[in-house]
This record gives structure tokens, C-alpha cells and sequence, in this order.
């Protein structure tokens, strides 16, 4: 799955939603219109248009497709009863109970990264490479 990453938030199609949450799209749709009817979150701030080129029966055809943002990601997954969905709440409940209880979030991977960078200056500094 492709993922969109643009003024700093996470961007997802129809389709991928579907497949994120293991339901099929007339269910995330529902989901997605309740959540604007509800006035949970405003239409105009999480969704975005972007063209496309998919080929269908042989050519190749422009279509403008909506992207909707994490806020939406995030509201449709509590929302949403399947398997995956309810994995996706056990991860992001633990996040915000991390969040709400040490004050911070951590990237493990980055975390990870920068560990590894600090272990190789490290290196460098006792191998007096520089002046």
C-alpha cells in the first residue's frame, strides 16, 4: 500500500481504508458519512482531491479521487467492527495511554536509528579520526 504523507499528516484512499480495516468500501463510506453528519470532523479539512490515471477495460482514464487524513483514519477505526479494526484500537488506545501517561510518544524505529548513529560517532570519536 502506497501512503500519502503531505502537510504533515497521512493520506488514504477509499480503497485503502477498505483494505486497512478488512471491510469492504460501502461500509467505510458509511463510517466516512456519518462521521461529516455527526459533525465529529468537517469534510473541508480532512478530505483531499487528487487526479489519478487507472486503466479500466484497456485505456487508460483520469479520475479525481478523494484522500482522507488521519483524523478520519483515526475515526473510522473506532468506528469500524472487523478484526483489523480492532487491532488498529488496541494500537492506538496504547499509544494515547503512553502519550496521556509519560508525556511523550516514542518512534522505536527512530529511536532505534539514532541509538545506531550515536554508537558509530562514538566510533569515530575514539578512533580520533578528526583533530
Amino acid at each position: 500500500m502506497i501512503v500519502k504523507f503531505d502537510n504533515e499528516t497521512v493520506w488514504l484512499s477509499l480503497n485503502q481504508l477498505a483494505d486497512l480495516f478488512g471491510r469492504d468500501k460501502s461500509v467505510i463510506s458509511r463510517h466516512i458519512s456519518n462521521i461529516y453528519k455527526e459533525g465529529e470532523l468537517s469534510k473541508k479539512s480532512t478530505v483531499a482531491k487528487n487526479a489519478t490515471v487507472q486503466k479500466e477495460a484497456g485505456r487508460k482514464v483520469k479520475r479525481i479521487i478523494e484522500h482522507y487524513n488521519l483524523d478520519v483514519i483515526i475515526s473510522v477505526g473506532y468506528r469500524v467492527n472487523s478484526k483489523l479494526g480492532t487491532q488498529f484500537r488496541i494500537w492506538a488506545t496504547q499509544r494515547l495511554k503512553d502519550h496521556l501517561i509519560k508525556g511523550y510518544s516514542i518512534n522505536q524505529k527512530r529511536l532505534e536509528q539514532l541509538q545506531q548513529t550515536l554508537r558509530i560517532i562514538e566510533k569515530v570519536v575514539r578512533m580520533k579520526i578528526f583533530p
